[in-house]
């Protein structure tokens, strides 16, 4: 009994745990996505309503004695069962409908002033790119994602690799991104919050650690980072970030990672140029503090196995000044 008790409670702690919080569909941030929490209600109750009548009636003609085969009871029973059936098919009809409705209106355009936004997804990580009128002025970032409230955002979705799928439950539903296919997908954030997004296709041996972070903020607040993120980086302010530098860009690292203005120009891996700007680091595996990112420098395989960075051996102080310096990288 205890026993019982005990995992009783905690599959209501984790029920409840799953209703709330950031990573949850019934809490929505974005009309797109009340409209699926809506639908998402109709069709509980009206399945739960339809269970419970169904189950009482079972319980109904159970407790009777049964009562001698008549022709008049045959023909009570399949007008019972005839009724049943028509309830069932207009119930389905009507979730029908309403899913349709949903749907239609979760893909009605974005209008002219929306904010286009590039996601591209690689094995196992997320690509960020915001374009600008003029290339100087774009944007690129990796696993996280800034949107103003108030505004529509249009996610223009595609792959470098194998099939993914981006979803974030609070702003709207799984969209999957195809190689070689564009999709896209909208949405109107109105209210401020951090939300948390995975990839929901299964795409390799670290799909479950192939996470994103959405910070949903004032147009004030957003127009500042975008203004950061546009900047080149940093100088080194110090002998440790200098030496830090140099480690970097004769390493393996700069074959992979672009840091502009700082003399790398790979593209097979996130870009760093502000790397310190971020909240998490390897697909919101890790946060991003000091011990995890040297951590996952020397040896990324044992935190994401068969993930595409390779180790990387490096004497004690040589590993604390490139880790100055990517944490100066603001």
């Amino acid at each position: 009994m205890r026993r019982t008790g005990r995992g009783s409670c905690a599959a209501l702690f984790l029920f409840a745990a799953g209703c709330r919080g950031v990573y949850s569909t019934l809490d929505p941030a974005t009309r797109e996505a009340a409209r699926i929490t809506t639908l998402h209600w109709v069709m509980y109750w009206m399945c739960a309503a339809f269970f419970v009548a169904m189950m009482t009636v079972l319980a109904v003609a159970v407790s009777r004695q049964r009562r001698s085969e008549t022709p008049e009871g045959d023909r009570r029973r399949s007008v019972s069962v005839a009724v049943a059936a028509g309830i069932s098919t207009g119930l389905l009809l009507v979730l029908l409908a309403a899913s349709v409705v949903t749907g239609h209106a979760n893909v009605a355009p974005a209008g002219a002033k929306a904010l286009e936004i590039e996601v591209i997804g690689h094995q196992w990580w997320w690509e960020v790119r915001y374009p600008a009128r003029s290339s100087a002025h774009d944007v690129t970032t990796a696993n996280e994602i800034h949107v103003p409230v108030g505004r529509a955002v249009r996610l223009q979705l595609s792959s470098g690799d194998v099939i993914h799928s981006f979803w974030v439950p609070n702003l709207h539903g799984k969209k999957d991104l195809i190689p070689g296919r564009r999709t896209s997908q909208v949405f109107h954030v109105e209210k401020e919050g951090t939300f948390r997004g995975q990839c929901a296709e299964f795409c390799g041996y670290q799909h479950a650690h192939m996470g994103l972070v959405v910070f949903a903020e004032s147009p004030r607040l957003f127009e500042a980072w975008l203004d950061r993120q546009r900047r080149l980086a940093s100088e080194p302010a110090g002998g440790a970030e200098r030496h830090g530098r140099e480690v970097f860009l004769s390493s393996p690292c700069v074959l992979c990672h672009t840091i502009r203005g700082g003399g790398a120009f790979g593209h097979k891996a996130p870009d760093l140029t502000h790397l310190a700007s971020r909240t998490t680091i390897a697909s919101a595996t890790l946060p991003n503090t000091p011990g995890h990112l040297a951590g996952w420098v020397t040896d990324p395989q044992s935190i994401k196995p068969g993930n595409r960075m390779p180790p990387n051996i490096l004497a004690a102080n040589d590993l604390d000044d490139l880790v100055s310096y990517l944490r100066s990288l603001r």
